[in-house]
């Protein structure tokens, strides 16, 4: 039997990319998954073809940037399983530019849902993890924060707020009550980071070299089917022609 059977999981930003391939392996694996996400036609498709192989899965509507929509999947878990083991804060955003573009209304969005986002969730899931003396958050952030690159300013700053805040959670949970775990992929095939149609640039250059999903899937998967006194505490996967 897998680390993973048995085990509740929900997972936000789960209607594509990342998020799906993670609730499918998962799923395969014997978890329970609670799929939230804003586009739900997709979201209802993917819960229902995980149900139809033989798993379980419920799917929520879920905007990350509304508190009330992460507690509510929390809630969902609790309530049709008995608990919740994992979140895993998928959801992103990102927009490349100069600063001096002053694309105000994409920093906001990128700060609200790339780092709102996963505190909501957090501020969700943890009262739970408490009482149940156990939980797991696995936030995926980039290298985008570990290389800093010109036209990623914001996005990096976001994804590195999650990650000082994601040490900064462990370093408050060493009771042994909750593992943290950060992911950093590079570039991913994803509709996060694909190019515009017909353009001619470092990301469109890029892609026919980028990750599959289901490659940071596993590594998710490796972190969450670990016992519970062993942390994964950070996975940094890329592709291997990747600078």
């Amino acid at each position: 039997m897998s680390g993973i059977t048995g085990k509740v999981v929900a997972l936000t930003g789960a209607s594509s990319g990342i998020g799906e391939a993670t609730a499918r392996l998962l799923a395969a694996r014997g978890a329970a998954v609670v799929l939230g996400a804003r586009r739900t036609d997709r979201l209802d498709a993917l819960a229902a073809e995980i149900r139809a192989e033989g798993g379980r899965a419920l799917a929520l509507p879920a905007d990350v940037t509304l508190p009330g929509d992460q507690e509510a999947m929390v809630a969902r878990a609790v309530e049709e399983y008995g608990r919740l083991d994992v979140l895993v804060a998928n959801a992103g955003v990102a927009t490349v530019g100069p600063v001096a573009a002053l694309d105000l209304a994409a920093w906001t969005a990128m700060v609200d849902v790339n780092l709102r986002g996963v505190l909501h969730g957090v501020a969700a899931a943890l009262p739970v993890f408490r009482a149940q003396g156990e939980g797991h958050v696995v936030a995926t952030v980039s290298t985008s924060g570990l290389k800093i690159v010109p036209g990623q300013a914001v996005y990096a700053a976001t994804k590195n707020a999650v990650r000082t805040f994601m040490e900064a959670l462990r370093q408050e949970s060493t009771d042994g009550t909750l593992r943290t775990t950060t992911i950093s992929p590079g570039y991913v095939r994803t509709e996060l980071t694909a190019p515009p149609s017909g353009a001619d640039s470092p990301h469109a250059a890029m892609l026919p070299f980028a990750l599959a999903p289901e490659a940071v899937a596993g590594a998710i998967a490796f972190a969450v089917e670990q016992p519970h006194d062993v942390e994964i505490g950070a996975i940094t996967l890329r592709p291997t022609v990747q600078g």
